[in-house]
């Protein structure tokens, strides 16, 4: 949803549409495949990424070079929905589910966000602005205001906030 928004904000989203739309994520997951590759070292991409938005999960941004400036928009989620879809979507993909109960889960992803949040507050190449995913969903107009002061260029606030669609809130806890 950030990336859409982020797009809709005219803000140039840097993919390479290799992931494409599914019943796990009908609009698309505005992913670029190489940056799964940033912790092998491979950063001759980022140059061609400069000033745009770009997806990065949370265990690759420690791997993100120091000279180049970050703005790190910090999407977060309640736990047990999080928990839900990543279920949800191993299901529709024919896999495990895995040997780890919910709790144990819960506790190991919370410690990792914890690690890597007060890893990025050390970092003064980071600038990072922390959104609460399902306030964003109800109640979205103080976070977009947020994102646009951190974003620190003019937005159209209404065509983001036209991409918040509620029926794509499907794991609702």
């Amino acid at each position: 949803m950030m990336m859409k928004m982020l797009a809709a904000a005219k803000i140039e989203v840097f993919t390479d549409n290799v992931r494409v739309a599914d019943e796990d994520n009908p609009e698309g997951y505005f992913e670029f495949e190489r940056v799964k590759k940033l912790k092998q070292g491979d950063f001759e991409w980022l140059p061609l990424a400069k000033g745009k938005a770009v997806k990065v999960i949370s265990a690759l941004l420690e791997f993100l070079p120091s000279q180049f400036k970050y703005r790190v928009v910090f999407m977060q989620r309640r736990m047990n929905e999080i928990l839900a879809s990543q279920r949800e979507m191993l299901a529709n993909r024919g896999k495990p589910n895995g040997s780890v109960d919910d709790e144990t889960m819960a506790e190991l992803y919370q410690k990792h966000l914890d690690t890597v949040k007060r890893c990025l507050s050390r970092e003064p190449n980071f600038r990072v602005l922390e959104v609460e995913y399902n306030r964003l969903l109800t109640d979205p107009a103080e976070d977009l205001v947020r994102l646009s002061r951190f974003l620190d260029r003019p937005v159209d606030l209404e065509q983001m906030r036209a991409v918040i669609d509620n029926r794509l809130y499907r794991q609702r806890f």
